[in-house]
């Protein structure tokens, strides 16, 4: 059964850092394509960042700069450091997972995701 599972969130204060990490299990995703999104309350989940196999990265215009996303093959996991943190960063995060082909694929659009976790909250106080 494949599984994704964040971890890291939680209350911050504007100007804090955070670090999220999506541990994969069940297969693995070395050679997929891995991003993080996220959705605030009353809003469409929306892209952060991905990453590819070679570690090609595309980030939202609204994180660059702030966020970098990262990941560890060895260990099956995908990484993303939160700086600068806003309180319109508020919203839970979602790790995802590309599909098979998608090594070389920047992906950037929800249904281009086939594997999903169940998102952590991450909360900025101003």
């Amino acid at each position: 059964q494949v599984q994704l599972v964040e971890s890291g969130g939680g209350l911050v204060q504007a100007g804090g850092s955070l670090r999220l990490s999506c541990a994969a299990s069940g297969r693995t995703f070395s050679n997929n394509a891995m991003g993080w999104f996220r959705q605030a309350p009353g809003k469409e989940r929306e892209f952060v960042a991905t990453i590819n196999w070679s570690n090609g990265r595309t980030y939202a215009d609204s994180v660059k700069g702030r966020f970098t996303i990262a990941r560890d093959n060895a260990k099956n996991t995908v990484y993303l450091q939160m700086n600068s943190l806003k309180p319109e960063d508020t919203a839970v995060y979602y790790c995802a997972a590309g599909g098979g082909g998608t090594r070389w694929s920047i992906l950037t659009k929800v249904h281009e995701y086939e594997y999903w976790g169940q998102g952590t909250q991450v909360t900025v106080s101003s």
